[in-house]
């Protein structure tokens, strides 16, 4: 009868993770919120086109409801980082710019409710200043158990 070797059936797991940089993550930032506002002023062009009352009417109330506003802004944004997140399969338009992905503290592939909850919590206030520090660990890292890894420089 055959003996088995220890370990001979195993696969070892050689993963090297490394955590996306503070700048990396800015950058992320930065590209993601260009990119929603563009869409979000297509999108009004092509409403304005067809409505362009419908276009006056948010605009008035807008005005008169700035803190309204302001909550819907982050709310949308949240919903469309997870759509983007979830579609993409952890990344978004300014991970695609900086090399970079969301994986579960494994290095796994993370789950799309895991994926657009991210999203969502970027839409808490002041989510984004949660990132700033030596160390980057943002609120939809801890929350979710999940970190953004530098793909160049990580082995999945």
């Amino acid at each position: 009868m055959d003996q088995i070797k220890p370990f001979e059936n195993s696969i070892f797991d050689e993963r090297n993770l490394e955590r996306a940089t503070t700048s990396q993550r800015f950058a992320n930032y930065i590209v993601d919120i260009i990119v929603f506002y563009a869409l979000i002023f297509a999108f009004g062009i092509i409403v304005g086109i067809f409505s362009p009352q419908l276009i006056y009417d948010i605009g008035y109330w807008a005005d008169k409801n700035v803190f309204l506003d302001r909550i819907l802004s982050l709310l949308l944004f949240g919903i469309y980082m997870g759509i983007t997140e979830m579609l993409l399969n952890g990344r978004t338009i300014g991970k695609f710019v900086t090399g970079t992905k969301s994986v579960t503290e494994e290095g796994d592939q993370i789950d799309k409710g895991t994926l657009f909850k991210r999203g969502m919590i970027k839409a808490v206030p002041f989510c984004a200043f949660s990132a700033l520090g030596a160390s980057c660990y943002p609120w939809q890292d801890k929350w979710t158990n999940t970190m953004v890894i530098d793909l160049k420089k990580s082995t999945l």
